[in-house]
């Protein structure tokens, strides 16, 4: 009998200890002005808001939480009342916060990423433009005014985050905290009917599927630019200025490129496969949403046959480096960019442009603009 109580003793310890040595990240800090107030510690999941901790602020106002490491970067936030501070995690890391109970929610220190920095800014931002639009709003301005004026404040607001927040740097955790934020609760990023904000949403989008393609956020953000694409169809960039040459519908041209690692790849040894010719530039706006469709087709019908064989025509030689790495089918890169001689032997024209390759090394098709692309690979696996 005292056996068994040592050994169950011995499983429990031996469970708590495995339970505390789990990876975790620490938010400390304090918040001055806030003896006896209620803070708490939530993470803000997709779902909602899921309490984590809270502890009872003393009079010099430290505090310290310590909560498990997420599987993929995510938000939290600390709260007194209705005051917030958002905040991001990705790895095992210490957020310091420092603040004032009077002006939690906008005047406050906080340390352990550039995220995070980025992340205040954006809020105080937002703040500000929250400001503006309430001023404007008791204006007694005539409404025509007031709405022309409402939406010249929130594109410029729009135009300012996309180039300051999202396009330069669609990795991290800030450029997913931009698309979400809201004004009079509405979110100030349409992901569904504005095709000019769709495509921030496929930016991050594509980043976040790149890094972390089995997460939560990565799943649903992906899902939302699907929708959105669908909902406003996907613009085509500016045609080059190239002449058209028409294209042999009877054989194949070969193309011998080398990819990231400079391992050269020629279509015609991809006989027996049916092959997607995708004529593109990473560095277009459209590139991230085009890479999501045709990533959801590649998952769904390479174990079929199907084999991507993406040109690129970027000048950038790093930027395409960096874009094609986590991408799964063959990417390689004409150095001769608008000008490749391929371009011209296969009549492009314009950006992106497609061909389907039969098996036998025969080309099939060009993808216009209304080709349903699945069902015409499906009729040649």
């Amino acid at each position: 009998m005292k056996r068994n109580a040592y050994i169950a003793a011995a499983l429990l310890f031996a469970g708590v200890t495995a339970c505390n040595n789990e990876p975790a990240f620490k938010v400390q800090g304090e918040v001055t002005d806030a003896a006896d107030k209620m803070l708490y510690l939530e993470q803000t999941g997709l779902d909602g808001i899921v309490a984590l901790d809270s502890v009872e602020l003393g009079s010099d106002g430290t505090f310290s939480f310590s909560a498990a490491r997420p599987e993929a970067p995510d938000f939290y936030r600390l709260r007194i009342e209705n005051k917030v501070i958002n905040f991001s995690v990705d790895s095992t890391e210490t957020v310091g916060v420092k603040a004032d109970y009077k002006n939690f929610a906008t005047d406050y220190d906080i340390q352990g990423s550039e995220n995070n920095q980025k992340i205040k800014e954006l809020v105080l931002l937002q703040a500000d433009l929250q400001k503006r639009v309430n001023k404007l709003a008791q204006s007694g301005m005539p409404v025509g005014v007031v709405q022309d004026s409402l939406a010249h404040m929130v594109n410029a607001y729009k135009d300012n985050v996309k180039r300051k927040y999202i396009f330069v740097g669609p990795n991290k955790s800030y450029a997913y905290f931009a698309l979400f934020q809201v004004l009079n609760g509405y979110m100030i990023f349409d992901p569904l009917n504005n095709k000019e904000d769709v495509k921030c949403f496929a930016a991050v989008a594509t980043s976040m599927n790149n890094m972390y393609p089995h997460a939560d956020r990565s799943r649903n953000l992906y899902n939302m630019v699907i929708k959105g694409m669908k909902n406003t169809r996907a613009p085509q960039v500016k045609p080059l200025d190239i002449p058209a040459d028409k294209i042999q519908e009877t054989s194949i041209i070969d193309i011998p490129l080398k990819d990231i690692n400079g391992t050269t790849h020629h279509l015609t040894d991809l006989k027996g496969k049916v092959v997607l010719i995708d004529f593109t530039a990473y560095g277009s706006a459209e590139s991230g949403a085009r890479n999501l469709l045709l990533r959801e087709i590649y998952d769904k019908y390479a174990s079929q046959g199907l084999e991507i064989y993406q040109i690129s025509l970027d000048t950038d030689e790093h930027f395409w480096k960096t874009a094609a790495d986590n991408l799964p089918w063959i990417c390689v890169r004409d150095p001769q960019g608008p000008y490749s001689t391929y371009v011209n032997l296969y009549g492009v024209t314009q950006l992106p442009t497609a061909f389907l390759v039969s098996r036998n090394n025969e080309l099939s098709m060009r993808i216009g603009e209304k080709t349903n692309l699945e069902e015409a690979i499906k009729k040649l696996l």
